[in-house]
């Protein structure tokens, strides 16, 4: 990501209830992924698994061709791709990329056209070269969720859609204790734990789907339209 746009580390960010938050910048992203990399699938995989499968089948029942999935991971995602939709994922973390990879290859998934590394709020892409971008279990971990939804608006073209699937923090109770709690620990974890809806939508009546996923709603689907801004 750009070293233009890094927190400095001496700066104490906030969430926007007020909470102490740890900054995320590339770096901590990759050395947390570098971390994860070798048990991703083994230790997220199984839970993060009906909320994928949920994003996936509603980009196979979308219109158009050309999907890019915003942070791919180790590409758990590509074989549920319905054979006719043409797959670009991108990723900051190398080695994550590589375990793609090897899975495009393993399992021959002639319509995965590209995996690129590459900064999620700062796209080499043109405007409106996708139909459907999808964000898996992304929009906690990039820096600012909010350049990450613009640069998502700005790839896809005017009337195709934005898929996410994300756990977005818990309102009260012992879970929102445990997301304000875990929120120093961010940079650590390579995701902020009190990671809110309003944190990717200014307005989250943009969404013309919020769907919790399985387990226990751990994890929600969320659709916008992309509608032009003319």
């Amino acid at each position: 990501m750009s070293h233009a746009r890094l927190q400095q580390p001496h700066r104490k960010p906030i969430d926007r209830e007020g909470h102490p938050r740890a900054a995320l910048d590339a770096g901590a992203v990759r050395d947390a992924y570098r971390r994860w990399a070798g048990v991703y699938d083994e230790v997220f995989g199984g839970v993060s698994g009906a909320g994928r499968r949920r994003a996936v089948a509603a980009a196979n029942r979308l219109p158009g061709t050309r999907v890019l999935e915003v942070g791919v991971g180790t590409g758990l995602a590509l074989p549920l791709y319905d054979p006719r939709k043409r797959v670009v994922g991108i990723d900051l973390s190398r080695d994550m990329l590589r375990r793609a990879r090897d899975r495009v290859a393993r399992e021959r998934l002639s319509n995965v056209i590209g995996l690129v590394e590459m900064d999620a709020e700062a796209m080499a892409f043109e405007d409106a070269s996708f139909d459907i971008a999808v964000a898996m279990f992304t929009a906690t971990v990039v820096p600012d969720a909010r350049r990450l939804f613009r640069e998502m608006r700005r790839v896809v073209r005017p009337g195709g859609e934005l898929l996410f699937v994300n756990h977005f923090a818990a309102e009260g109770g012992l879970r929102w204790w445990a997301e304000r709690t875990l929120a120093p620990l961010s940079r650590v974890l390579g995701w902020h734990p009190d990671f809110a809806l309003t944190d990717l939508l200014e307005d989250p009546r943009q969404a013309v789907e919020i769907d919790p996923c399985p387990p226990f709603g751990l994890f929600t689907l969320v659709r916008v339209p992309n509608l032009s801004l003319a």
